[in-house]
């Protein structure tokens, strides 16, 4: 019989962890802020998700802005020898209404599969404000997580129309100024902060589609509600300083969204990366006449 590889030894001993990180890799790159749209565009995207350099998984995204609604999804998976461990998948998706140039939503539902259990998030939300959610199956009270109120779901995004970032001004946008951002995010279960600072200018290519520059931002995760606060990924995560994200421009738009993102970890550095980064712009619909 064949000996188990040392790193597929160090993957099943840290099964629970795994399935964590790569769940927090996603959460965090389609977590962020979105204030007003600039214009009507669509981008089609690959991402392939890596730990320690093995690949672990793959997804997709899309997303569409019109001049009146917008709809934003995304679904992925384990792939390769982590499948074999923590085999999983999910899906988020957001949709709404633009009002006056912003990205107002409506409504968003998330589903992940694991080889244990099936769950479901859903949240109605109105101008910013948390209407109704709900977790099904209804997850056990857990008396050392801290509790959201009714406040925590107020003035908040939900993490897929979070996943667009405008640049105010006339000039470029992917410039260090659209580091200078925050978002206030709650994702069903749990509310917290992401913040940005300005690190440096990248060039990219992908393997298909865009190729130009990006601003790199450093990330930082500031839990506020929702969590158990001894829980050692939340822990790491706040604590963390060395977190980025790359921004690439969604064309025809001041819209930018994750093109990379990398977190170190216990286990070796985690990397969530576009393979294919496909954008186009899309002109304004033209009113009927009678």
């Amino acid at each position: 019989m064949l000996a188990t590889p040392p790193f597929a030894q160090k993957l099943r001993s840290a099964r629970p962890r795994l399935a964590g990180w790569l769940m927090v890799l996603c959460a965090l790159a389609l977590a962020w802020g979105a204030v007003p749209a600039a214009a009507q565009g669509k981008l089609e995207a690959q991402y392939e998700a890596s730990l320690a350099g093995i690949p672990v998984g793959k997804g997709a995204w899309n997303i569409d802005i019109q001049d009146d609604v917008f709809s934003a999804a995304a679904a992925g998976g384990t792939t390769g020898l982590l499948k074999s461990f923590t085999g999983g998948s999910g899906t988020g998706a957001s949709q709404g209404r633009v009002v006056n140039g912003a990205l107002v939503a409506t409504g968003y539902q998330a589903s992940t599969t694991t080889q244990k259990k099936t769950e479901e998030i859903r949240i109605t939300l109105d101008k910013g404000n948390v209407k109704d959610f709900a977790i099904l199956p209804e997850p056990p009270v857990d008396p050392d997580r801290i509790v959201v109120t009714e406040a925590h779901r107020r003035g908040v995004w939900d993490p897929m129309t979070a996943s667009l970032l405008r640049v105010p001004g006339n000039g470029d946008p992917v410039s260090p100024e659209a580091c200078h951002n925050g978002a206030p995010v709650f994702d069903g279960r749990m509310r917290y902060d992401l913040k940005l600072d300005f690190k440096r200018m990248e060039t990219v290519k992908a393997e298909k589609g865009y190729k130009g520059p990006v601003v790199v931002c450093s990330l930082y995760f500031v839990p506020v509600a929702g969590y158990i606060p001894d829980r050692p990924v939340i822990k790491y995560l706040a604590a963390q300083r060395n977190i980025e994200i790359a921004f690439a421009p969604v064309a025809g738009t001041r819209i930018l969204v994750p093109f990379w993102l990398k977190v170190p970890t216990p286990l070796g550095p985690a990397m969530l990366e576009a393979t294919s980064f496909i954008t186009s712009a899309q002109p304004p619909r033209v009113a009927k006449t009678q």
